[in-house]
């Protein structure tokens, strides 16, 4: 009985701890005759769910370089990353072990300009490049969902300033 006691003590406590931190890149491209953007989109390895490229923080590396190397890793998208964060959200990480860990999702917005042929996950997962609406029905994560169709909500008022010259 005491190593069930203390089994949900410690379970508590890893629940309680701060969330793990990621970091992401919302990689899009934006096709300008057209006016409209598309979000890239990838399945996860494990489960198969629509996800965006994440990984843990990497020693010496800023959070926008980390996103920057996980989308070209996980997608082979290459392009030009932002310094600023574009937002964040949530999820819960499962384990090998079962147990689900809260994680901070740090989103940094990537403009492709190229796709690799060859990038060390090639393979091992599906990409597909969709609009901001079909990408935020297709992810799981509440607030992920939010930040795509608040960014497409952006790239369409910075699409109309610049058709305007305003």
């Amino acid at each position: 009985m005491q190593l069930l006691s203390r089994l949900k003590t410690d379970v508590s406590l890893m629940l309680r701890r701060p969330p793990k931190q990621q970091y992401a890149a919302l990689c899009y491209r934006a096709k300008k005759k057209q006016g409209i953007c598309e979000i890239l989109l990838l399945t996860s390895r494990d489960t198969g769910r629509w996800v965006i490229p994440k990984g843990w923080p990497m020693p010496g590396k800023k959070a926008h370089a980390v996103a920057e190397r996980e989308a070209f890793e996980e997608a082979g998208a290459k392009g030009k990353v932002e310094k600023e964060p574009l937002g964040f959200y949530h999820y819960r990480k499962a384990l090998t072990s079962g147990l689900k860990i809260p994680v901070r999702v740090q989103v940094h917005a990537l403009e492709v300009e190229d796709m690799a042929r060859n990038f060390p996950e090639k393979g091992s997962r599906r990409l597909e490049w969709v609009s901001p609406s079909e990408a935020a029905a297709r992810v799981n994560e509440p607030e992920l969902k939010e930040l795509l169709l608040g960014f497409a909500e952006r790239q369409q008022q910075s699409a109309v300033k610049s058709a305007t010259g305003a």
